[in-house]
């Protein structure tokens, strides 16, 4: 928190290639700082830093309202398709450390894709990645960001259809981050109000869990 009327929150995503990471990453900046394209390889290969402008009307504090800003870390996907899991590994804590060691990390964004199927063991090697960066109560700061929800809805499917419908694992994994999820269109341009529902939602599980944050560092 910067100051009275402001609040920054900081939030890093993480998931596999081709899942939409960094465009959810733009989506949530309201930017297009990270990049994003389809490609038959991983897009991304080190840690990059996003930040929002001052974001009015989404907060009030103590009577008042409260500006926010966002900082999104963008991230190499894992498994990544040029680095082993200890370069990832390697990048990303120490990214983390640089941008969030003073302030902490409120909440990790673990993006999967809603159009395609979770499936057993597929969605371990990036939760594993993510127990070994957050350490025990990774849980407590962990969300589920499932992108290409525009494609579950074409193809017929509300949020709780598609919950009714998805595999075990998802719905396992779901439970065990006490059902922190978000659906997030794959637009190229998010529209404002759309962001702002994501936002509130991010506030919420934030605030569920008493604004809490990890990986800050004590300077003494």
């Amino acid at each position: 928190m910067a100051e009275s009327h402001e609040m920054t929150i900081n939030l890093v995503v993480l998931g596999k290639t081709q899942t939409g990471k960094s465009a959810a990453g733009n989506s949530l900046l309201g930017s297009s700082d990270f990049e994003s394209r389809l490609c038959p390889s991983s897009v991304t290969t080190c840690c990059s830093l996003g930040r929002s402008g001052r974001i009015s009307g989404l907060i009030r504090r103590n009577g008042c309202e409260s500006a926010l800003r966002v900082r999104v870390l963008d991230t190499p996907s894992y498994p990544h398709s040029a680095l082993s899991k200890e370069q990832v590994r390697d990048t990303v804590r120490a990214a983390l450390a640089q941008h969030f060691g003073e302030e902490g990390l409120h909440l990790a964004l673990l993006v999967l894709r809603a159009d395609m199927p979770l499936c057993p063991d597929e969605g371990n090697d990036t939760i594993q990645l993510i127990q070994e960066l957050l350490g025990p109560t990774w849980k407590d700061f962990t969300a589920v960001l499932l992108t290409h929800a525009d494609k579950a809805e074409e193809a017929g499917y509300n949020e709780e259809t598609y919950l009714h419908s998805a595999s075990s694992t998802l719905l396992s994994l779901l439970s065990s981050v006490q059902h922190k999820y978000i659906f997030l269109a794959n637009h190229n341009s998010i529209i404002k109000e759309e962001r702002n529902i994501v936002l509130r939602k991010l506030l919420n599980f934030i605030r569920k869990n008493n604004y809490q944050v990890l990986l800050k560092h004590s300077k003494e």
